[in-house]
């Protein structure tokens, strides 16, 4: 080769370019075709119930964004009531389509049966949209497009028919397997539609477990549950970054809080736990998940340790198991 031929560079440069378009055409059809529909139950251990409390069961469901011909996670949902929990929470974004009711409420089927709570996120309200997908990597957005207005209304009766409480800016007291639970919710903080001071008072301190539900873990109604005694806040919303690199985890979590909570349980305050599901959908605009499978999550809460000198309560981030249901 003669002192000034760039042949060979050129060759090299042309092939790592020619590799690089190929792993992200595999990486592509693998997020998109693989992972997507990759469903999984995650279990988590929290101390969150008053001393002396019995174990509760909380299935933790959260961002389905479900169309009518899904039928492969209609399914994997249906199977979920196996599981028998004593409660069941639902974090919004349940519909991607303006015919989607019928599909949510036929794939809950017996976990509607279950004492139930759940909040509206703005997949519940309007319909989705195409976006530009760098635009969730700006801190200013610019202003928010709405697509088609969707039944909700009719979602929400189909709940409250079936027994479900509607949390959005109201509380609740009942009994769930022995253990007294207050319950209250916002709407969605990501339309700006919260507002927390219509819930009213705080819990008062004879209950078992104090819990919040917001779609959006947007850290101004956080603090909110958290000044008010709160044990438990549940959120969704950011599909635990939806697309993670390995050790980095979420690129962006699409509101405020850090990208360490896009998914999964974590202290906020002193006092008070904040689990975010990852959730089970996406956008019918953004079909792809990568090393963040979708998931819901069954929350086996437990008894916090007894107040006192000799009492320890570990503020560690719990680990859960990620499995899919029967493994």
């Amino acid at each position: 080769m003669s002192t000034g031929d760039t042949r060979f560079p050129s060759r090299v440069l042309k092939a790592g370019a020619q590799a690089a378009a190929g792993a992200a055409v595999l990486g592509l059809g693998y997020a998109s075709l693989v992972e997507r529909v990759a469903f999984c139950l995650r279990e988590v251990t929290l101390p969150v119930l008053s001393p002396g409390s019995r174990p509760l069961r909380l299935l933790h469901l959260s961002d389905l964004h479900m169309t009518p011909g899904q039928r492969l996670k209609q399914q994997w949902v249906r199977e979920l009531d196996a599981l028998e929990p004593d409660l069941v929470v639902d974090t919004g974004d349940n519909l991607a389509h303006s015919r989607a009711v019928p599909a949510v409420v036929q794939s809950l089927g017996g976990l509607l049966e279950r004492p139930g709570l759940f909040v509206f996120g703005s997949n519940d309200y309007f319909g989705p949209t195409p976006k530009n997908p760098a635009r969730y990597l700006r801190k200013d957005k610019g202003k928010r497009t709405h697509g088609e207005p969707l039944p909700w209304q009719d979602l929400r009766a189909a709940f409250q028919e079936r027994g479900w409480i509607d949390a959005t800016h109201s509380f609740h007291e009942f009994n769930v397997n022995g253990v007294r639970v207050a319950a209250a919710g916002v709407d969605d903080p990501h339309l700006s539609r919260d507002r927390y001071d219509a819930i009213g008072a705080a819990p008062s301190g004879h209950v078992g477990l104090r819990l919040g539900l917001t779609h959006s873990p947007e850290p101004r109604v956080l603090d909110r549950f958290a000044a008010d005694g709160y044990d438990l806040v549940l959120a969704g919303h950011t599909h635990g970054g939806q697309l993670r690199l390995p050790g980095y985890g979420a690129i962006v979590t699409n509101c405020g809080i850090d990208r360490a909570r896009a998914r999964g349980a974590s202290q906020w305050g002193q006092r008070t736990r904040l689990h975010v599901s990852a959730g089970l959908g996406t956008s019918p605009y953004a079909p792809a998940r990568f090393c963040c499978r979708p998931e819901t999550t069954l929350l086996t809460l437990v008894a916090k340790p007894p107040e006192g000198p000799a009492a320890r309560q570990s503020n560690d981030i719990p680990v859960g198991a990620a499995h899919p249901i029967g493994d």
